[in-house]
């Protein structure tokens, strides 16, 4: 069964290896992230997924905080492996830092109070679909990706730095560019230990 969809997630992969190679502008890229953003469902409607698009120095800048964050806590002497793999993700076009704005989930706690344990966690999902989304969209327009997680390390300087409100929450991070090497085989665990279907 053909399915444009499934041909599109299908090019969704990690990519380490970024560059600077691309024939996308800065503009295009931008709308390409809000629309798949804005197009994410989000429970009740919430839309509490916010973002920040770094390009060039900006994205450099970031992941320079981060490098500085984590000298603080690995040791010298292993620090290379760890200044390579940041250094890999500043070398692409940019990065993508995905918030959760935290006002929104809270309001909803105090309109839906029934519900109020489950907002946090359906923010949650509903951020997890958006980087997703934004991913799969990427990676169609043939921009290679890698989603990180390095917060809580970087949050109080990356607020500071470009004026982020207060409520909103850093979730993820993914830097991107142009693919500067092959995908390996992906490989699937089998499907009768994920799945289980009655007809």
């Amino acid at each position: 069964m053909n399915n444009t969809l499934i041909e599109a997630i299908e090019k969704r992969r990690t990519q380490y290896a970024l560059g600077r190679n691309i024939i996308q502008a800065q503009e295009e890229i931008t709308a390409l992230i809000e629309e798949a953003i804005k197009l994410s469902p989000s429970a009740f409607n919430s839309q509490s997924s916010r973002a920040v698009i770094l390009f060039g120095q900006q994205s450099e800048k970031f992941w320079h905080i981060v490098m500085n964050e984590l000298r603080i806590i690995v040791p010298a002497d292993k620090f290379a492996p760890t200044e390579a793999k940041i250094n890999s993700f500043a070398a692409g076009v940019g990065t993508i830092l995905f918030y959760e704005d935290q006002q929104i989930i809270t309001s909803l706690q105090q309109q839906y109070p029934n519900y109020a344990e489950q907002f946090p966690v359906w923010s949650e999902q509903g951020s997890g679909i958006a980087q997703f989304a934004v991913w799969s969209a990427l990676a169609n327009a043939g921009i290679g990706a890698s989603l990180q997680h390095y917060n809580p390390l970087p949050d109080a300087a990356a607020a500071k730095e470009w004026q982020i409100p207060e409520s909103w929450k850093l979730r993820a991070m993914m830097p991107f560019g142009s693919n500067e090497a092959p995908f390996p085989e992906k490989s699937f665990i089998d499907d009768t230990e994920r799945f289980k279907v009655f007809y």
